[in-house]
């Protein structure tokens, strides 16, 4: 019987045993690493991808059943965050350009992971410790100076755990289609196309193919569908999915980054790290339509502390008392902050509703853009497909019953 891991061992990538205190050591592609940089030659192919899984891998804490895996990408938020910010309310330019170039290092990130279908905790990370740290400020810088009653703490702080509830409730299953299991196929294919899957059998990694055409992605839509016999009904030709092995029902659609099909997928979303779909879809416009009171109602709080007899609005251009010292300085650049992560939030939050109010989805949105099938309306910023636009009050009501009663598994769902 093998020896359980004590709190600093662990087991590596090569399913071999280790131990924190060895992290340094037997790490070749590292090694040479070094010393090409030292003699100026330069790294063959794969090498830096090689020592970013290495050093993945070993960077671990403690724990009571062996050492856990760190994720670094909940890293740079930690400690990045409150560094800039800090920089920022030192000076007025130097505010200026960290609040200026932080969205833009954000965007590029993003654009990064999504060329690269990658999942990534970053943006989870940066969107609960903004949340955290905001909060801590609040509370330490402005609440101190005696303009903010309790009644307005109680408020706001009522308002940040009813978003992050919404929030955690965001993050349960978006409506995922169970996969088929292998040694169900042959029996259960009804004439489709026999197909081999690899990889867990959960669908989320190693989810491959044989014989099934590849093609285009479009906002987490794998456009590769098998290529079906001529007594195939056609329904069933432009529903199938050669990623899960199964029949999609109509408005799902497959995620390429959580690798797995979705009733009414309406996009993936970066800032809880999963996909929005027909269970959690009410959820995620009840957590951002919280994040916006919350965050406004805390930004016309400490406006009203540090910029007297200003109204929200005017304190936010002109301040003259921002800059007298280092904690109204904080206190403005985290406003700042506040204010932009909450107008890209109120522009998401804005499409959503358009799309809800139009009964369309993002991802059919994109679709339609794609084939030229939708009409532009609100000077673009919603595309009605017409398909399932059944009216103001409809639309809505369809939305506000999604979840309301559990899917019915019907014999399309079955492979």
């Amino acid at each position: 019987m093998e020896e359980p891991l004590c709190c600093c061992e662990y087991v590596d990538r090569r399913g071999e045993r280790n131990h924190l205190a060895a992290c340094c050591c037997d790490c070749e592609d590292l090694d040479e690493g070094c010393e090409r940089w030292l003699t100026c030659k330069s790294l063959p192919p794969g090498a830096l991808e090689r020592i970013a899984d290495t050093v993945a891998d070993r960077v671990r804490i403690p724990w009571f059943s062996g050492a856990v895996k760190v994720n670094l990408s909940l890293v740079p938020p930690l400690v990045l965050l409150p560094v800039l910010l800090h920089v920022a309310a030192l000076h007025f330019l130097l505010g200026l350009v960290v609040l200026t170039s932080l969205p833009v290092v954000v965007l590029w990130y993003y654009y990064l992971t999504h060329r690269r279908k990658e999942r990534t905790l970053f943006f989870l990370s940066l969107g609960l410790f903004s949340l955290g740290y905001m909060y801590y400020v609040f509370l330490q810088e402005v609440v101190p100076r005696g303009r903010v009653g309790y009644s307005q703490v109680v408020a706001l702080t009522c308002g940040l755990i009813l978003m992050l509830a919404a929030l955690s409730r965001a993050k349960t299953d978006p409506g995922y289609l169970p996969i088929p299991a292998s040694d169900k196929k042959s029996s259960l294919g009804q004439g489709l196309p026999n197909k081999s899957v690899r990889g867990s059998s959960n669908g989320l990694h190693g989810i491959t193919t044989s014989g099934a055409a590849s093609g285009r992605a479009v906002n987490g839509e794998a456009k590769g569908y098998s290529r079906m016999s001529a007594e195939e009904p056609e329904g069933v030709k432009k529903d199938w999915c050669t990623k899960c092995q199964l029949v999609r029902p109509a408005r799902a659609g497959h995620c390429r980054l959580c690798g797995r099909c979705v009733r009414r997928l309406d996009h993936h979303c970066v800032w809880i790290n999963s996909c929005v779909g027909e269970q959690n879809h009410q959820a995620f416009i009840l957590a951002l339509s919280f994040f916006m009171l919350t965050s406004v109602y805390g930004i016309t709080l400490t406006l009203h502390t540090i910029c007297r007899d200003r109204t929200p609005f005017v304190a936010l251009f002109y301040c003259p008392g921002a800059y007298s010292d280092y904690s109204s300085a904080l206190s403005f650049t985290c406003v700042w902050y506040c204010a932009i992560v909450t107008a890209g939030m109120g522009y998401i939050l804005l499409i959503q509703l358009l799309n809800i109010s139009y009964n369309v989805t993002e991802r059919e949105a994109r679709l339609a853009l794609r084939d030229n099938t939708g009409r532009r309306l609100l000077g673009g910023l919603v595309i009605d497909t017409g398909q399932y636009n059944r009216g103001f009050l409809c639309n809505w009501g369809h939305f506000l019953s999604l979840g309301s009663s559990p899917p019915q598994h019907s014999a399309e769902d079955i492979v």
